[in-house]
């Protein structure tokens, strides 16, 4: 007997199976790869995988390969010739922006220029999903016999569905008191595809057929927690939920998209870098990403799930207000929620405003 997992099961099989330096297998119209996060890789499995195919490439997105002054012809990533000589701690340099002002020259870096770059596409796609360094290396797979102990998918399937919006379904509510308002719910949603739980604070009973005071909050464990002074979050999110307490009623979506999506290890490695001196974006790009990797999709969805047509919106980021409407959501008023600004902050909101375009 053989159960068929879907193609959702199989992603998140495949994210767990990156985590841990296994392998898995992409297949595409020309044939098949494995691929690895370069994060993960141990010298013994590269040493397996060479015996396999000696011409491994290791994927890196477009900002990372300008960062290296490698040429990515692919537009969107660049698919970099790794030496016969290499090993992880090359691989790892070039995928970690770390040592980058200690050991500037990594190269020349070779890129490939010709072939098709969808395996590669599906490969940094699950990388980052799994929130690691986006960089995977990838090495043809000569011999198309099943390998079924390693996770097997489809590249093109996989990049539809890392697209696609996050269906969400609610899991359980329960009446939670707070600083803010005693008359405090908390409800837990979670998405059908297998990733993370996020959440929806609402504050007093708020009238469906009326805008309702919101605000899109994402998870920040150094700010919302630890009380960090690199950012506005925690005061952010302490002032919403009096402002809503005050107001007599509102949501508060709590979105677990930490890092502007890249997870807390990731935004650990853009703090170190901004300790080089780098602005919040400028390390986003070193490190690989895009300057803000959230689905606030997310947001809109979770809205309607509650029935929510129409927002007063509680944000600086007029990016917020663009998403939500333009996922049936109405926004009436953007209201500002200017707050926490600090000795330590002050470049970051002013780089938050010039490259991010929010309104400070």
């Amino acid at each position: 007997m053989s159960l068929g997992l879907t193609p959702v099961e199989k992603i998140n099989r495949a994210r767990a199976d990156l985590r841990l330096g296994v392998p898995v297998v992409l297949r595409f119209a020309e044939g098949a790869v494995l691929a690895l996060a370069a994060e993960s890789l141990s010298p013994a499995r590269l040493a397996e995988l060479r015996a396999i195919s000696p011409d491994p490439v290791l994927a890196i997105t477009r900002h990372r390969a300008e960062t290296l002054r490698a040429r990515p012809y692919d537009g969107d990533l660049a698919r970099v010739l790794v030496p016969p000589e290499a090993g992880c701690d090359w691989l790892r340099a070039v995928a970690d922006p770390a040592d980058d002002l200690r050991h500037p020259m990594k190269g020349p870096l070779r890129t490939l220029r010709t072939g098709g770059a969808e395996a590669h596409r599906a490969a940094l796609a699950l990388v980052k999903s799994a929130h690691l360094l986006p960089a995977a290396l990838v090495l043809d797979l000569p011999d198309p016999t099943p390998l079924p102990e390693l996770t097997t998918l489809d590249a093109g399937l996989v990049l539809r569905e890392l697209s696609r919006e996050t269906v969400l379904h609610p899991v359980v509510s329960a009446r939670v008191p707070m600083v803010a308002a005693q008359a405090g719910r908390v409800h837990v949603f979670r998405p059908r595809d297998g990733g993370v739980e996020h959440y929806a604070i609402e504050i007093g009973q708020p009238d469906r057929a009326a805008p309702v005071l919101a605000r899109l909050h994402s998870a920040c464990f150094t700010g919302d927690v630890l009380g960090s002074l690199k950012c506005d979050c925690g005061p952010q999110l302490q002032a919403a939920l009096a402002q809503m307490g005050q107001a007599g009623a509102g949501v508060l979506l709590y979105l677990n998209q930490e890092g502007r999506g890249i997870g807390l290890a990731n935004k650990m490695r853009a703090y170190s870098l901004q300790d080089q001196g780098f602005d919040t974006v400028e390390a986003n790009h070193r490190l690989g990403f895009e300057d803000d990797e959230r689905d606030f999709r997310i947001g809109a969805a979770l809205l309607r799930e509650m029935g929510f047509a129409g927002v007063r919106l509680l944000t600086n980021n007029p990016r917020k207000v663009e998403m939500l409407e333009a996922n049936g959501v109405r926004v009436v008023e953007r209201v500002a929620l200017r707050v926490g600004e600090t000795a330590q902050n002050r470049a970051y909101l002013a780089t938050k405003a010039a490259k991010s375009g929010h309104v400070l």
